[in-house]
């Protein structure tokens, strides 16, 4: 047997051996941390899955009309009692600019807020902090992201 019949196998092997550690890696980098809603994909790869969550929080008790958006798809109106709350989920895309835009409207007042941005929402070194499920109060003043370890809301300005 000549050292070249050897090659095949030994290429074979390594081959084997790759796949088995990628598909390792993998699995690991798919499986929820103890982290609560945060996995070790969020922030770091694409694709990571989200769940956004929007609650009606007006002081007025006023219904809240929401229309979200982002560049391929357009979630339609939904017409939220004080107290309800609107859904969707979507993965990150895979040059993570994914962005989902908002528009809020109660009596006398008409406002657009960037629910989920890729650079405030996935990225680890936002000062936010990373959300897989994202929800969101929405006050008059301002919408707030709940934090993920149950201490105080984070609020924003509206963006018009």
């Amino acid at each position: 047997m000549t050292q070249w019949s050897l090659i095949p196998s030994m290429t074979s092997s390594k081959k084997n051996h790759f796949i088995l550690v990628l598909s390792t890696l993998l699995f690991i980098l798919q499986t929820p941390s103890s982290l609560g809603n945060h996995s070790s994909t969020d922030g770091f790869f694409p694709w990571a899955p989200k769940h956004v969550v929007i609650i009606n929080k007006l002081t007025t008790h006023a219904r809240l009309i929401v229309h979200c958006t982002n560049k391929n798809k357009d979630l339609g109106i939904k017409e939220l009692a004080y107290g309800a709350s609107f859904d969707f989920r979507f993965h990150v895309n895979f040059r993570k600019t994914t962005t989902y835009t908002c528009s809020f409207e109660w009596p006398k007042n008409k406002v657009r807020f960037d629910i989920f941005s890729t650079y405030r929402d996935d990225n680890v070194f936002s000062k936010v902090g990373v959300c897989r499920e994202c929800i969101w109060y929405i006050y008059e003043p301002a919408p707030c992201r709940a934090k993920r370890d149950g201490g105080a809301s984070i609020c924003f300005g509206w963006d018009s």
